[in-house]
């Protein structure tokens, strides 16, 4: 998923402090669409940033020009507060933001190897793992046209019911999408055969989706045998599997389009696969072709690891030619 583009660099430290301009393109419908899960700060040997996999999707989202929405919870304590700062910044929407009294916002020890590759030490017991079921949260099911999980969000019993309440709450019609995300020991059999239960769309890469497809009982062995099993077992409207600086795979009831990647000097990843998803979902929700759709996606995914941080300015070129992809002959 690489291309070229020009660097800037944005990363956070100890306050966020600059406004992150929306890119619109006036005349467009637009959907409400929503993070749902985890919340927390990045926390690298020079820096801090915000982060989560909700958060960096819904903010690639907003600049897509749809409504996005981070369903999530922090806690009452400066990092909660900074937060609200930070998503403000970013100009997102807070109001769906959980204070919780006892337990912390949640943090991520952060380091990158040589090829820019992050290793994450996810602290536990912290906010986010409390997610709470209230009438807020089901109104909002009830508003959205797609939410973007994961697995990790459901390591606590008490979050994973919570998403599985939300989820359920979502109108008919609505896109559910699982960004698997296998993190450590945070996933369960349980916890992807109940989450791919509950999707119309699954995204992993292609090591997440052997590990997920041999856990829930695939006889196949390779990537386009696991794929289809997956697609079939579980009736899924598409199935994404990415393959790094090689690009992507889409699996649908009605065919299958691999996506070569784009050339890109990498500067890190962090964030790169929740833009990935923010483009997918996009032109999913527009009916785009499978090759549309791909090319999107990747572009959007390269863009992200050539810049520093999950969350860079927004550049409207590189977003123009996202929301109005053509497909190449």
């Amino acid at each position: 998923m690489h291309a070229a583009w020009k660097r800037r660099d944005t990363g956070i430290a100890t306050v966020v402090v600059a406004v992150r301009p929306t890119f619109r393109l006036m005349g467009t419908e637009t959907y409400t669409i929503i993070g749902l899960g985890e919340i927390l700060w990045d926390l690298f040997p020079e820096k801090k940033q915000l982060g989560g996999a909700p958060a960096n999707f819904a903010y690639m989202t907003s600049l897509l020009g749809d409504d996005a929405k981070i369903a999530s919870r922090i806690g009452r304590d400066a990092l909660g507060a900074e937060t609200i700062q930070a998503l403000k910044s970013l100009r997102l929407d807070t109001s769906h933001l959980q204070e919780d009294e006892l337990y912390p916002t949640g943090t991520v020890i952060v380091s990158l190897d040589a090829d820019g590759q992050p290793k994450y030490e996810i602290i536990e017991r912290v906010a986010w793992d409390f997610l709470q079921v209230t009438d807020g949260w089901s109104q909002l099911a009830r508003q959205a046209d797609a939410a973007c999980f994961g697995s990790l969000a459901q390591r606590s019993a008490v979050s994973r019911g919570t998403i599985l309440d939300f989820l359920h709450h979502l109108r008919p019609g609505a896109l559910r999408v699982f960004d698997v995300n296998l993190r450590r020991q945070f996933f369960t059999r349980e916890i992807l055969d109940q989450s791919a239960r509950s999707s119309d769309i699954i995204k992993c890469n292609q090591e997440e989706l052997l590990i997920v497809a041999s856990l829930l009982g695939s006889p196949g062995e390779d990537l386009q045998a696991s794929a289809q099993w997956l697609l079939q077992t579980y009736r899924l409207k598409l199935l994404c599997v990415t393959r790094g600086e090689h690009g992507s795979v889409l699996f649908s009831p009605s065919g299958t389009h691999s996506h070569p990647g784009y050339q890109a000097k990498v500067i890190d990843t962090v964030g790169a696969g929740d833009a990935f998803t923010a483009g997918l979902v996009h032109h999913y929700l527009r009916g785009s072709s499978l090759k549309k759709m791909n090319e999107a996606a990747n572009h959007m995914g390269a863009w992200v690891a050539s810049q520093s941080g999950a969350t860079p300015l927004a550049d409207p070129t590189v977003l123009g030619r996202v929301r109005t992809f053509a497909p190449r002959a």
